[in-house]
C-alpha cells in the first residue's frame, strides 16, 4: 500500500480543523444571534408591561372608557407589530388589540411573566403575560411583537452560514494545499540535491537559504553529516592506498630475494643470508598486518577492552624492562622513576603496556647514540601522568600536528628505513583515548621530545 504523501496529510488535518472550526463558529454564532434576538424582545416586552402599568396608573382614576382609549392609543403607536390584551380582576376584557384571538395565549399559559411563541392571523407572535397590581386593583396583561422579521433575518443568516462554510472549506483546502507545496518544495530540492551526491562527489554541498527555520537548520545538518562522511570516505581512501604501500613493499622484498636465490646455485651462507632477510620481512608484514587489524576493528567499534582495576604502573615497569635492553644496545642512559605505591585506573594492562612500548620504541629509535631517555609516573589532579623524554631528533612544529596520524612520517627523519610503519603512534592514541585518557607532546627538532600519557585515576 503506497504511503499517503505529507502534503496531503498536511492538507487533509487543515481541512478537517477548518470544516470543524467553521462548523462551531456557525452553530456558536446562530444560536448567539436567536438568543441576543430574544433578549432583545423580552426586554421590549418588558418595557410594553411597564408601559401599561404606567398608563393604568395614571388614567385609572378616570374609569374603564379612558383607560381604553390610551391603551387603544398605545395600541396604534406599536403598529402591526405588537399586540396587547388587559383584563380586570374578575376576568373582564378592559382592551384587546383587534383582530386578535388570545384564546391561545391563555391555553398556553404556563404562569404568571411567561414567555412563549403564539401565532396569530398566521404570524408568530412573542408573547409575554403578567399580573400587574396598581392602586390597589389587580390587572392581567398580555403583550405580544411580532417575531417574523426576526426570523427571516436568523433565516437569512443561516442560509448565508449554509453556503459561505463550504465556500470557505474548499478555499482554506486549497490554501492549506498551496501552503503545504510551498513549505515542502525545499524539502524535495534538498532531497533530489541529496540524492544526486554520490561517493565520487562527496565535496558537494546543498544549498542553504539563510531564513532561518528549521529547513536552513537541515540543510546545515545534511551538509555537515556530508562532511563528516568525506572525511571519512578520504580517510578511508587513504588508509587503504597507504596500507597497499606498506604490504606491497616487504611482498616485494621477499619475492625479489626469493628470485635472486633461485637463479643459480647458492652456498649455504648465501641460502641462509637470503632466508634471514625474508625472515625479518616477514616479521615486519606481521607486525604491520598485526598493527593494521588493531585499527580496523577500533574504527569497526569491535575492539573491546576488559576494564579492569589496573595498577599502572605494572604495564610501564613491564616495558621499561623491554625498553632498556633496546636501549642498552645504542648505549642510551634508561632511567625509570616509578613509585612503588600503587595508581590504580581503570583499564586493560595488555593495551596499555603496548601504548608504553610504542613511546619508549620511539625515544629508543629517533635517540642518536650516546643519549637519554627518562621515565617518569606520578598522579595530578586526579590523573596518572606517565612521561616518556628523550634527547633524541625531536620533531618540528610542522609535523607535531599530525604524528597521531595514521603513516604519517616526519620527513627525513621518520621513514621506513628506521623501521616505523607510521601505525605506533595511531595505535597509542587509540588506547589513550578507549581509557577517557589522552597523549600530550612536547617537542624541539635536535634537543628531544617529551610524551605524557594522562589517564584518569579509577576511584
Amino acid at each position: 500500500m503506497r504511503a499517503i504523501p505529507i502534503r496531503a496529510r498536511l492538507t487533509g488535518w487543515y481541512s478537517l480543523i477548518m470544516a470543524v472550526s467553521l462548523c462551531v463558529f456557525g452553530v456558536t454564532a446562530d444560536l448567539a444571534m436567536k438568543s441576543s434576538i430574544h433578549l432583545t424582545v423580552d426586554e421590549g416586552l418588558r418595557h410594553s408591561i411597564e408601559g401599561v402599568r404606567n398608563i393604568i396608573a395614571e388614567e385609572g382614576p378616570h374609569g374603564r372608557e379612558a383607560l381604553a382609549d390610551e391603551f387603544h392609543e398605545y395600541a396604534d403607536g406599536q403598529g402591526k407589530r405588537g399586540r396587547l390584551r388587559v383584563a380586570d380582576s374578575t376576568g373582564k376584557v378592559i382592551f384587546v388589540s383587534p383582530d386578535t384571538d388570545f384564546s391561545k395565549v391563555a391555553e398556553k399559559d404556563s404562569g404568571p411573566g411567561s414567555r412563549y411563541v403564539t401565532r396569530f392571523d398566521g404570524e408568530s407572535f412573542r408573547t409575554s403575560r403578567q399580573t400587574i397590581n396598581v392602586g390597589g386593583s389587580s390587572y392581567d396583561v398580555v403583550v405580544a411583537t411580532a417575531m417574523d422579521d426576526f426570523e427571516r433575518a436568523v433565516d437569512r443568516f443561516e442560509l448565508t452560514l449554509y453556503f459561505a462554510v463550504p465556500f470557505f472549506l474548499v478555499v482554506a483546502g486549497l490554501g492549506g494545499y498551496w501552503l503545504s507545496r510551498r513549505a515542502l518544495t525545499p524539502v524535495d530540492e534538498i532531497t533530489q540535491a541529496a540524492r544526486n551526491i554520490g561517493a565520487q562527489d562527496l565535496g558537494k554541498r546543498l544549498t542553504v537559504h539563510r531564513t532561518g527555520d528549521e529547513l536552513e537548520r537541515l540543510a546545515d545538518t545534511l551538509n555537515g553529516m556530508l562532511g563528516r562522511l568525506e572525511a571519512a570516505f578520504q580517510r578511508i581512501t587513504k588508509f587503504t592506498a597507504d596500507a597497499s604501500h606498506e604490504l606491497r613493499t616487504p611482498v616485494s622484498v621477499m619475492r625479489a630475494s626469493a628470485e635472486i636465490a633461485l637463479r643459480k646455485p647458492r652456498s649455504e651462507e648465501e641460502y641462509r643470508e637470503t632466508l634471514g632477510q625474508i625472515l625479518h620481512e616477514s616479521e615486519r608484514l606481521s607486525q604491520l598486518i598485526e598493527q593494521l587489524l588493531i585499527l580496523a576493528r577500533s574504527d569497526a567499534g569491535s575492539a573491546v577492552l576488559p576494564m579492569i582495576r589496573t595498577n599502572l604502573a605494572e604495564p610501564l615497569r613491564s616495558a621499561c624492562q623491554q625498553a632498556s635492553m633496546l636501549a642498552g644496545e645504542k648505549q642510551l642512559a634508561f632511567s625509570e622513576r616509578v613509585p612503588e605505591r600503587p595508581l590504580w585506573v581503570q583499564g586493560d594492562s595488555v593495551a596499555l603496556e603496548r601504548l608504553f612500548l610504542v613511546l619508549l620504541d620511539n625515544a629508543v629509535k629517533y635517540t642518536p647514540d650516546g643519549g637519554r631517555i627518562e621515565v617518569n609516573l606520578n598522579s595530578e589532579d586526579g590523573f596518572a601522568v606517565a612521561a616518556i623524554c628523550d634527547t633524541g631528533i625531536g620533531v618540528s612544529s610542522e609535523d607535531l600536528p599530525h604524528i597521531f596520524e595514521r603513516f604519517y612520517r616526519a620527513d627525513r627523519a621518520r621513514t621506513r628505513d628506521s623501521g616505523g610503519s607510521g601505525l605506533g603512534l595511531a595505535i597509542g592514541s587509540w588506547v589513550a583515548q578507549v581509557h577517557g585518557g589522552e597523549i600530550r607532546v612536547q617537542s624541539e627538532p635536535s634537543r628531544g621530545s617529551c610524551f605524557e600519557v594522562r589517564l584518569p585515576l579509577a576511584s
